[in-house]
């Protein structure tokens, strides 16, 4: 942003309102090196080192805020209150004369007149009081008059001298030694009090000090720092001081409703304002006047006297919260809620269930603002406030771990926003949505809507809401990237070992039924080495026999053939199920015990022929 002159001398006057005056004091020098020499810029800075106590640096610049112009009052009256603070007080007697002459309408010049005279009749004691010697040679007339002139003092020294001692015995006004004091009276009174017991006033403390000692250097710092703050503001200043502030009042009750208004609305934009620059207790000072004062006034004074002491109540809780007492705020919050349902003012209701929630979820109980949001929720007025409503209460669901909650209510949101077609509100929706999908390991559905969150917020635009979107984006695709192998290798686990059991029976197949393919080759070898009395039979039985040998053979061969083409087609096929290959082991041992039954069976029949 640009610096400009007025903006540093309007934030320097700030900062030195708050009592932050080394920084006030940073920014009149920047000021300065903008404009140099600028006399109220000078007079501004002499004061904050006044504050300081640097008295040499706040003169310096008093000064030269009179170089050029030897007639700015406020210059005259800057100059004259540091010779006052360095205990001049007699140079800054003038200068309030000064600055009074050219001046008579300010009445801050008369009351420096008052303070440095009093002050000067406190140092040196009052000059009614001086004589003055003649110690020259007089005439014998002028000595005869100073005779008598003695002789008359002397008659009436006692009663002044009595006089005097009682004066000297009498203590100061109780009452004014009070307002000088202030709360430390009471503490005098008490060491008083204690002076009284000599038995204790003997006792003496751990380090070897007498109590007595301790009580009278406590009793001697209070009268001086009476007699200092008698100098420096005196009771006159302060009765006047009273009874213009008593004069105001009673103006301000005089005054008209308009006027009231105007006054009412200024001093709510100046809570504001303070509270905006960061001036938290000074705001919060503030608004607890003003509402002392607003309670005071009848409703025919302040029309709206309730509605008043309802923004006061909020204004003094905004400016707890900026100062971190949550509970003090979380209390004024709830007397801005009693006050709007007492005298029915729905949106102040929704101000205070809206700041009541704020501080609930600050203080972690989400569940105490999800009630409270949800109260609010029938006062919407439109569609984007309720999605507002809606992701807040889905971010308190998503905070308490309830992801599945946080998810509907996120759609909800988006929808609200949708209806309203606020882009801003859609991309708080979405990655609300998608932070609850991630929480719930949808990660697909997660990052559509990271990519739907940030073609958003390219539209707002807005560039660190980008940028994380992009993190938490790359987040969720290495998470959905790790899912993702982990499943892979889960099925390529269990794959490998179907194949793997495959391949083991069909090599038991493959024995199996070269074991039955050798047995019937030695079944086949006996039935061919038959007797000679074979070839005796008759035609008729050899040819039969003949004739069942060949059918016999064919079959053979073709089950042969057949056992011989199914061990190379299941063993190409080794994705097919268990369940199938152990259907077909038992159907092909059944059939092999058949054909077994069933060459047993010929060489009987055939020997029975024969």
């Amino acid at each position: 942003p640009i610096v400009t002159f007025g903006s540093l001398i309007t934030e320097g006057k700030t900062l030195s309102r708050r009592g932050l005056y080394r920084k006030a004091l940073g920014c009149f020098n920047n000021a300065l090196k903008l404009k140099e020499g600028d006399k109220k810029c000078l007079v501004t800075r002499s004061q904050c080192f006044l504050k300081l106590g640097d008295t040499e640096k706040s003169l310096k610049d008093a000064e030269a805020s009179l170089q050029k112009d030897k007639l700015f009052c406020e210059g005259l009256y800057q100059k004259a209150e540091t010779l006052y603070a360095m205990g001049d007080f007699e140079f800054a007697l003038v200068f309030y004369h000064r600055g009074r002459r050219l001046r008579p309408d300010l009445h801050k010049f008369q009351l420096g007149i008052n303070k440095a005279e009093e002050a000067i009749i406190n140092s040196i004691g009052n000059p009614a009081s001086l004589k003055l010697e003649n110690r020259e040679e007089l005439g014998f007339v002028s000595r005869q008059a100073e005779s008598r002139k003695n002789n008359q003092k002397l008659h009436n020294k006692s009663t002044k001298d009595q006089k005097g001692t009682k004066k000297q015995q009498t203590v100061k006004n109780p009452k004014t030694e009070r307002q000088l004091l202030g709360q430390l009276y009471d503490d005098k009174v008490y060491l008083e009090k204690l002076l009284k017991d000599e038995d204790f006033m003997q006792i003496n403390t751990r380090q070897g000090l007498k109590v007595g000692d301790l009580v009278l250097d406590g009793i001697s710092y209070l009268n001086q720092r009476r007699d200092f703050w008698q100098q420096h503001k005196p009771i006159y200043a302060r009765v006047y001081e009273r009874r213009v502030r008593q004069q105001r009042w009673t103006r301000v009750r005089k005054r008209k409703p308009a006027e009231v208004a105007r006054s009412i609305a200024k001093n709510m934009e100046d809570i504001e304002l303070m509270l905006a620059r960061g001036s938290a207790e000074e705001s919060c000072r503030k608004a607890e006047r003003m509402l002392k004062k607003i309670k005071g006034w009848d409703e025919d004074e302040v029309p709206n006297k309730h509605e008043l002491i309802g923004d006061l109540h909020s204004c003094i809780g905004n400016a707890k919260v900026a100062m971190g007492q949550m509970e003090a705020a979380l209390r004024s919050y709830k007397k801005d809620l009693d006050c709007a349902r007492k005298h029915d003012l729905p949106d102040a209701v929704s101000r205070a269930l809206d700041s009541i929630a704020r501080v609930y979820v600050q203080t972690s109980r989400f569940q105490q603002a999800i009630n409270t949001w949800e109260e609010r929720i029938p006062m919407a007025k439109s569609s984007l406030e309720k999605a507002w409503l809606f992701h807040e209460i889905g971010r308190c669901y998503l905070e308490l771990g309830e992801a599945e909650t946080a998810q509907d209510f996120g759609q909800k949101s988006l929808e609200s926003a949708d209806e309203e077609g606020d882009v801003e509100w859609q991309l708080h929706a979405t990655v609300l949505v998608a932070q609850a999908q991630v929480k719930l390991k949808d990660y697909r559905s997660a990052i559509m809507n990271f990519e739907t969150a940030l073609e958003k917020a390219k539209l707002v635009p807005d560039q660190e809401a980008q940028n994380t979107i992009v993190e938490a984006l790359n987040k969720v695709s290495k998470s959905f990237i790790k899912q993702l192998s982990r499943g892979s290798k889960e099925a390529a686990v269990s794959s490998q070992k179907g194949s793997d059991s495959s391949h083991e029976n069909a090599e038991n197949k493959m024995f199996e039924k070269d074991r039955e393919r050798e047995e019937e080759e030695q079944q086949m070898g006996k039935q061919d080495v038959k007797p000679k009395k074979e070839a005796r039979k008759d035609t008729e039985v050899q040819g039969n026999a003949k004739d069942g040998e060949k059918d016999r053979e064919g079959v053979e061969e073709e089950q042969v053939g057949n056992e011989d083409e199914k061990p190379k087609e299941e063993a190409g096929n080794d994705t097919e199920e268990e369940g199938n290959a152990e259907d077909g082991e038992d159907k092909e041992e059944a059939e092999g015990e058949q054909q077994m039954e069933n060459q047993d069976d010929k060489p009987k029949e055939e020997a029975e022929n024969d």
